[in-house]
């Protein structure tokens, strides 16, 4: 992967409540991720994490707290300028089925980003080029593999040119073959600088690149740590409980 310059940004999470009806699904969530940091969310299903990452980029709107980009409430700032600054990679692609590789890209960037046509298939091209799918551009989704159709929904977050990632579950509709390429090219994304806001259930991952790992369950984060102190010293017994079926 060529070494595009990244400009990253902190995020921080400060009393964050999300209800759905009755149910409360995120019950005060605090959490800050440093700049040029990654810090990967785990837990069971059910716990919040997606909810958690939806609320980042706003796709949740949060029923109270706050939410700060690079130390400013962004709370109520408009959802698309935000959507520009935090990208994200879905469990499911999220790729239109019509269009080509190429053009997958190219239209966020002309629509959102107000690029040239020229400018923005320079740019789609060379987000390509970095995730190894050159080659790939005149090609629907259909003709790819799920491994692949990843690393476009990668490459066209990646054109937007966020400060911030968010990855949710990215690789639990992959094959298991598949999973390795796109953990490692999250791996390059984290050793670039860019701040990563990663759900995951491969643990592997967390201990081998996350500064800092937290671990939610019931809507809260129970502990939060460096990916050391939570798998090799988890103090409390639902965290216990929870990599004693995992690992």
């Amino acid at each position: 992967m060529t070494t595009t310059a990244v400009r990253s940004s902190s995020v921080e999470l400060r009393d964050i409540h999300v209800s759905f009806g009755t149910l409360e699904v995120l019950r005060g969530v605090d959490l800050k991720v440093p700049s040029a940091s990654t810090t990967c969310v785990i837990g069971p299903s059910g716990s919040g994490k997606s909810t958690l990452l939806r609320c980042v980029n706003r796709l949740q709107e949060p029923d109270r707290g706050d939410l700060l980009l690079d130390g400013e409430s962004v709370i109520k700032a408009d959802p698309d300028v935000l959507r520009q600054r935090v990208g994200m990679v879905f469990q499911h692609f999220n790729l239109f089925p019509h269009r080509t590789v190429l053009d997958n890209i190219v239209l966020p960037l002309r629509s959102v980003r107000k690029l040239s046509k020229e400018d923005a298939a320079e740019r789609a091209r060379t987000r390509l080029a970095e995730v190894g799918l050159a080659d790939k551009a005149p090609y629907r989704p259909a003709a790819l593999s799920g491994g692949q159709q990843q690393r476009v929904a990668i490459a066209r977050a990646l054109a937007m040119e966020p400060e911030v990632m968010l990855f949710d579950e990215a690789t639990s509709a992959l094959d298991p073959e598949l999973v390795k390429g796109i953990l490692d090219l999250m791996a390059e994304l984290a050793g670039r600088g860019l701040t990563l806001l990663v759900v995951t259930h491969e643990m592997g991952f967390a201990r081998r690149v996350a500064d800092e790992v937290a671990f939610m369950d019931g809507g809260r984060i129970v502990e939060h740590g460096t990916p050391d102190r939570i798998f090799d010293e988890p103090s409390s017994p639902r965290l216990q409980q929870f990599l004693s079926q995992v690992l």
